[in-house]
């Protein structure tokens, strides 16, 4: 029976979540296995794994074949590494405790540049958010800007036309004035006229006499 190292999808629609299982190769790909050994959320920034290595390095010494993801997996966790040097103890190419020392200094060199990595993200996280504040600053400040340029322009305008209603009206009052003082005009010299017509009447009648 051909036996696979792979991977089991579970999760939601568009947030896919892995199992990592042992099966028989004729199985469907999510249908029943033989043994889970670990999960794989490729969701979080890095990918999280949790991993059951000395299962894993069993299944692959039973001759289970893993597929190419899963392949990757292995490798990432050090089951290909803890695999070779127990092949080297197998030889006598150096003892159990020898290849346990450098098992254990490869897997905190590996834990130190996942934090690295980690740190990396978490600082370059919070760059992103500080230049998204700032740019809603500056459009805040922008949107400000147009409206108080709006509201000074509709202000001006208004004005304006203030002013020229004002100098209208008094463009009427002075055209209306010389007519005014014309009709003033007649009005003294018809007084004037009704005045001075019985002094002529009369001097008329004095050479009749």
């Amino acid at each position: 029976m051909p036996v696979r190292m792979r991977l089991q999808r579970h999760g939601k629609k568009g947030m896919p979540f892995y199992h990592i299982v042992i099966a028989d190769g004729r199985a469907p790909r999510d249908g029943k296995f033989i043994e889970k050994i670990g999960t794989y959320n490729p969701i979080t920034k890095p990918a999280e794994i949790v991993l059951n290595i000395d299962k894993a390095v069993k299944w692959l010494n039973n001759g289970a074949q893993p597929s190419d993801t899963v392949r990757a997996i292995l490798s990432y966790k050090g089951v290909l590494y803890k695999n070779h040097l127990l092949k080297g103890v197998a030889k006598g190419a150096l003892t159990q405790e020898q290849a346990d020392v450098k098992f254990n200094e490869w897997v905190e060199s590996k834990e130190a540049k996942i934090s690295g990595v980690k740190t990396a993200l978490k600082i370059a996280g919070k760059d992103d958010i500080k230049k998204r504040l700032e740019a809603e600053v500056k459009a805040n400040e922008a949107k400000a800007t147009a409206i108080a340029d709006k509201k000074a322009k509709e202000l001006a305008a208004a004005q304006k036309a203030e002013a020229k209603a004002e100098e209208t009206t008094t463009e009427d009052v002075v055209e209306e004035t010389p007519a005014t003082e014309e009709v003033a005009e007649e009005v003294t010299t018809t007084e004037v006229v009704a005045e001075e017509t019985p002094a002529t009447e009369e001097t008329a009648e004095n050479t009749a006499e």
